[in-house]
């Protein structure tokens, strides 16, 4: 017999108390409940029940087994769930966490056309530069900049984080343009309020080359879009992600700063629980974000 069909009839048996009350739920003869039983006590050689004209008790064996039916009558029946779900349309709310900059910049305006393709999902973003705890906090998705190894994490790669370096024409007016970024050390640069009074980028070159300068400042902020209208006034240069400067690099109210050397690209990835339940909004979700941030293929 179907030994699935028969987890199922036992589990009946065990919480209805009875071979007659878990034949009326299954529509059944009570006869066939009993050869179900037995099918399964042959298969395992063990007797599952005691049963007196009055009660029926678990064996041992029978506990154990019991409690392992459900387990695998729980896992199908989402399997099942899961299936069903990824042949729907996707809907629900969306919870997700991703820096601040490339969230503001570049993940909003994504997000708009993802909810005009799938009008039955909303969106919840929090938007924090720490390194999130997705399982915890209860976000579905993240983006995460720099390196993760994280067991009980998938972390699809994403085309790396660029950042670069420009300041409004005045600036360079009053002060020059730069041929090395070793000039970068005596000019005012624009810094996170996180950095030490000194700090270093590390730029690359056009040929690959590199050039680690110390770099220092008197304005400091804790959020890129301050320090990108620091720049826009002419307080100093700037180096921050390019869709944080694309819009005012645009309008010429920043040109660019050594346009050959940026500071080294870091990893970013997309990341997500290694056992989520793989619904159609968190696919249609993944696919869309990795079709609009994966890396370009060669």
């Amino acid at each position: 017999m179907n030994k699935l069909a028969g987890m199922e009839m036992f589990v009946r048996v065990v919480e209805s108390g009875s071979f007659s009350a878990a034949a009326e739920i299954s529509r059944v003869s009570p006869t066939m409940v009993a050869k179900h039983i037995r099918a399964i006590e042959d298969r395992l050689g063990a007797r599952l029940l005691h049963r007196t004209t009055r009660r029926q008790q678990l064996s041992d064996v029978g506990r154990l087994y019991y409690e392992r039916c459900k387990h695998v009558l729980a896992d199908v029946e989402l399997a099942d769930a899961s299936a069903s779900e990824l042949q729907s349309s996707p809907r629900g709310r969306l919870r997700l966490i991703a820096p601040v900059s490339f969230g503001s910049h570049s993940l909003v305006p994504a997000l708009g056309e993802y909810m005009a393709r799938h009008p039955d999902v909303s969106i919840e973003l929090t938007l924090d530069n720490r390194r999130p705890s997705l399982i915890d906090e209860g976000f579905e998705l993240g983006i995460h900049i720099g390196d993760i190894d994280e067991p009980g994490l998938v972390a699809r790669p994403l085309q790396p984080y660029r950042r670069r370096l420009a300041a409004a024409p005045a600036y360079l007016a009053r002060h020059g343009q730069l041929d090395h970024p070793e000039q970068l050390g005596s000019r005012e640069c624009l810094g996170l309020s996180y950095w030490r009074r000194h700090d270093r980028w590390r730029l690359v070159g056009p040929n690959g080359q590199t050039c680690n300068v110390s770099v220092q400042g008197r304005f400091t902020a804790n959020q890129g879009d301050a320090l990108r209208i620091a720049a826009v006034n002419g307080i100093g240069i700037v180096l921050q992600p390019e869709a944080v400067l694309a819009d005012d690099l645009a309008a010429g109210r920043l040109v660019p700063v050594l346009p050959d050397w940026s500071l080294a690209p870091s990893p970013m990835h997309l990341i997500y629980a290694q056992n989520i339940r793989p619904t159609a909004k968190l696919r249609s979700a993944i696919d869309f974000l990795m079709a609009r941030f994966g890396q370009l293929q060669a």
